[in-house]
């Protein structure tokens, strides 16, 4: 398998970003990013979809959108499209309707930042997902970056520090959003998680400090989603861009935090009697399986079935563990940086099966 390295979730001038599409090509090949997911606010922007090519490199714009109900008073609701190929934003009032409608164009739905606090002190509102009885939905977005910044906004003293130190900003999800994809798996559900810069390059001023928080070129080194491919990107677009879309439709990805060390080459995988499964597959009990871990380089491990905490390893690279019970395993990985203790790989889950 081949690993592509996805960033998703970014604004233009299309909407309330403020860098051009070339722009996002350029910042991507100067961090070796495989893949680029552009969602503007309601509205789906036909052309910029292409693969650029740069020396060897290889940069492929997919365009999707983030729909929400823009009449809706206090906002609720955002909802990341990925793959329709079409504008339906006239779908928003009902999530439901509009997931309807995002299936029957063949696309994929990720709920946006499910818990995303309001922050008074950027005069900023609560805009979480609340609608949690729909259906049809492909995932969520288990981290964003932006949400995460937002929260840590106590004051403007706070605003100023982490504008000019974002790299001391990432901890990890929110417990409440891993909580609620836990809830999710254990209740039958499949949901694949994915991580999100919600990049715009926002010009800030407070009285004579200027300051652009968060360069497209600084979100490419952090908050990434890494998916499991057959192959490298050929050039095809049709071709490659299915390649995409069904990893991430089926779950054959895992967030990684990528500033503090890459997070390239994670691997999880479970062996059972005549098979073996990666993130998204299923595997049967059988006779016992074998669940592997391999991290790119030695840190606290966290081997978890069903929401809960099953094995936990400290300091380690490879980590194997057995078991002869069915359930929904997945993998966090944490690393210590900047003297703190952040999260570092996310894994999507493989489903052990009776």
């Amino acid at each position: 398998m081949h690993e592509l390295v996805v960033n998703l979730h970014m604004h233009t001038p299309y909407s309330d970003g403020y860098i051009s599409h070339p722009r996002i090509v350029e910042a991507a090949h100067k961090t070796g990013i495989d893949v680029v997911i552009v969602t503007d606010h309601n509205v789906w922007v036909q052309g910029p979809e292409d693969i650029y090519t740069h020396g060897d490199h290889r940069v492929m714009m997919l365009i999707g959108e983030e729909i929400h109900d823009q009449s809706r008073d206090p906002q609720k609701n955002h909802l990341l499209v990925i793959g329709a190929d079409r504008e339906l934003a006239t779908f928003a009032h009902d999530p439901q309707l509009l997931l309807d409608a995002v299936k029957n164009a063949d696309g994929l739905a990720f709920i946006a930042h499910p818990v995303d606090p309001e922050s008074p002190t950027v005069r900023q509102t609560d805009i979480s997902w609340v609608d949690w009885d729909v259906q049809g939905f492909t995932g969520i977005e288990l981290w964003n970056a932006l949400s995460e910044f937002k929260s840590r906004l106590r004051s403007k003293l706070h605003a100023i520090f982490y504008a000019y130190n974002p790299y001391r900003i990432a901890h990890g999800p929110f417990p409440e959003v891993l909580r609620r994809w836990d809830d999710l798996l254990v209740s039958g559900r499949r949901v694949v998680a994915i991580g999100g810069s919600d990049a715009h390059a926002l010009p800030a001023r407070l009285g004579p400090l200027r300051r652009t928080l968060f360069p497209y070129e600084f979100h490419f080194r952090c908050v990434n989603t890494h998916l499991y491919v057959p192959r490298a990107l050929r050039g095809d677009l049709a071709e490659d861009r299915q390649l995409v879309l069904g990893a991430l439709a089926c779950g054959r990805a895992f967030i990684g935090y990528d500033l503090p060390a890459p997070t390239n080459g994670f691997r999880f995988t479970a062996q059972g009697k005549d098979q073996t499964a990666m993130m998204g597959d299923e595997v049967t009990i059988d006779y016992g399986v074998t669940i592997q871990i391999h991290l790119p380089r030695a840190a606290e491990c966290r081997l978890i079935k069903d929401g809960k905490v099953v094995k936990t390893w400290l300091n380690r690279e490879n980590c194997t563990h057995i078991t002869s019970k069915p359930g929904i395993y997945r993998v966090e990985a944490y690393i210590q940086y900047l003297g703190r203790r952040r999260g570092w790989i996310f894994s999507n889950p493989i489903y052990v099966k009776p």
